[in-house]
Parts: C-alpha cells; sequence; structure tokens
C-alpha cells in the first residue's frame, strides 16, 4: 500500500481533517484519466470543517455517471427506491458560497426530496476535461452551466477523492467517489 493510500485510509479513520491536512493528502494521490472515470460512483462526504460537510448526503445525494467525455450526470440523487439526475443549475448556488451554513436538518433533506420532482432532468449537465489543477493534469468534471469544476484524484482502482472548485468559495470542499460494481 502506497503511503497516500494508507494516509486516505488513516483519514477516514479519523473522521475529519483540516483543509490543509486534506489538500495535502489530495496532492499525494495520482491523476486519472478520463476513461478511467467511467461509470456510476456513488459518492460520500470527506469531513474538513467545510460548511457544506453532510449537506449532500443530508438531502439523498447518491453520486455521479460518467458515460463519455461530453455526457456526464454530475448530480444523481436517491428518490424513492430510484436514482434521478437532479439539474445542478436549479439548485440556488448562493448556498454554495453563502456566509452560512445551508440547513442540513432532517426537515430540510425532506423538503429538497420533495422538490426533487421539479428539478429533475434527462439532459446531460457536465462533461469532462483533463485540467490543470494544483500542479497536476487530472480528471476534471465541468458543470455546463455553472462555474464549478470536479477534480479528481486516484486513491485506488475503485475510489476517488474529489475537489469542488468553485470561485468565491472559502476553502474546497472535499468529497469521495466509489465505483459501483459493473452488473452483467
Amino acid at each position: 500500500m502506497t503511503k497516500a493510500i494508507d494516509t486516505f485510509h488513516n483519514a477516514v479513520k479519523k473522521g475529519i481533517l483540516s483543509t490543509d491536512e486534506a489538500l495535502a493528502l489530495y496532492d499525494q494521490l495520482d491523476v486519472v484519466e478520463l476513461d478511467f472515470m467511467l461509470g456510476r460512483w456513488h459518492g460520500s462526504g470527506f469531513p474538513t470543517h467545510h460548511r457544506m460537510d453532510g449537506i449532500l448526503e443530508a438531502y439523498g445525494w447518491y453520486g455521479k455517471e460518467f458515460k463519455d467525455a461530453d455526457h456526464v450526470d454530475p448530480m444523481l440523487f436517491k428518490h424513492g427506491n430510484r436514482i434521478v439526475r437532479v439539474n445542478p443549475e436549479r439548485i440556488p448556488l448562493w448556498m454554495l458560497i453563502a456566509d452560512f451554513p445551508p440547513p442540513k436538518s432532517d426537515f430540510a433533506g425532506s423538503c429538497f426530496k420533495a422538490i426533487i420532482p421539479l428539478i429533475k432532468t434527462h439532459k446531460y449537465k457536465a462533461r469532462m476535461r483533463m485540467t490543470k489543477y494544483r500542479g497536476k493534469v487530472s480528471a476534471t468534471m465541468i458543470y455546463n452551466g455553472l462555474p464549478i469544476n470536479d477534480v479528481f484524484r486516484k486513491v485506488d482502482e475503485n475510489t476517488l477523492l474529489g475537489i469542488m472548485d468553485l470561485p468565491h468559495m472559502k476553502q474546497p470542499y472535499f468529497f469521495v467517489l466509489h465505483r459501483e460494481a459493473v452488473r452483467n
């Protein structure tokens, strides 16, 4: 096991890192090629005392799906027993950059889940490109209608550490993607 992977697993066990610790870990990880991204990935938070920690989970976030470089579902959410594509352009961007944390209560999550039928989409809302971030060129998911890039680094063959890069956000938001098992 490489030092970076060992450090990642220790970070997960620790439960929460500072932004500086998370950035140091992220910088140690290998870059990701576009083809590696293909498929459906289940997401989870990677706590760093960010004001958004826990928000996606509270709202029923499932993950992301990468069909090819030009066809990406950036926000999949659980809705009942289904996985639904959500249009990120219909989620208020101010929630991500405001000085106060977005609501993460069960009530807020229930309200969000109730509006999923109004914000779902059948269109792909992102694409992938190789971009340079923090000194390395790696796979990046670029939202089509928002100034957000999610830049990925490889933990292992089935795990990625991502950073949401958004202008005016005071600290980066980290998350983890786990490759969904391929079904035949």
